[in-house]
């Protein structure tokens, strides 16, 4: 996979290539991750890459001249083209399970007021990762390399990435590890069970009821099955009591 990202500001993503799954991808040549200056694509000797906007108005707008100029050497019929912007689509686990299959994706990170419109013109697609502003991109595309590279192959075991939140519409269940009993707190004694059946189940209403409490809105959108259903009836009936 090849990732290239535009920005103005590299030295904000230059520790993405330190980060233990990105470096073991890169290491194994299973990833390549380019970190482009824009800057280095301006014209003139004072390298502007920001003007202000026709019609008025407050700040400055980054221009178009380096973003194309840098598209123009990384960009192929493989590549998908990405503007980080708070009006794109929501980032989302199916989104970025999608994402980790394509074989080239360039991120560009907007900054400033804004960017010129012939650069959002140009892109595959918008993505936002919240509905907030922050003040460049460069955040927004490392929470997308970070989400995507984790689901390359033989980064992370495929059955440890199956159970995780967002992955089946829910929220994933808690988890415990040593030692049984932390400052008064004990783990619930069906982990330590051995009965594989009832550990799944009580998993699944725990993961219901993480869902109901903190994301009831996942709940609206996902297609319960029959066991779920009646489950997170259960839930539900246990909170009114």
């Amino acid at each position: 996979m090849i990732i290239t990202i535009l920005t103005i500001f590299p030295q904000m993503l230059e520790s993405l290539r330190h980060y233990p799954l990105i470096q073991r991808l890169i290491q194994k040549k299973e990833l390549t991750l380019n970190i482009a200056d824009l800057r280095e694509y301006a014209s003139g000797s004072f390298r502007h890459i920001d003007d202000s906007p026709y019609g008025g108005g407050p700040g400055m707008i980054l221009r178009p001249e380096p973003v194309f100029s840098a598209l123009d050497q990384y960009r192929n019929d493989r590549s998908t083209v990405i503007l980080m912007t708070p009006a794109g689509t929501p980032l989302n686990q199916v989104k970025v399970r999608e994402l980790s299959q394509k074989e080239e994706l360039i991120l560009i990170c907007g900054h400033y007021e804004g960017i010129d419109e012939r650069i959002a013109e140009t892109a595959d697609e918008w993505i936002s990762v919240g509905d907030y502003i922050l003040s460049g991109g460069e955040s927004a595309a490392a929470v997308l390399v970070d989400a995507v590279t984790r689901l390359q192959e033989n980064v992370i075991r495929a059955e440890s990435t199956a159970d995780e939140s967002f992955e089946s519409g829910l929220l994933e269940y808690p988890q415990y590890t040593h030692p049984k009993v932390f400052r008064g707190k004990e783990v619930p004694e069906v982990l330590l069970s051995g009965n594989h059946e009832k550990i799944r189940i009580w998993r699944l209403i725990e993961s219901l009821r993480r869902t109901l409490c903190y994301r009831p809105d996942l709940l609206e959108r996902k297609e319960l099955t029959t066991e779920e259903s009646a489950l997170l009836e259960e839930i539900r009936n246990e909170e009114k009591e």
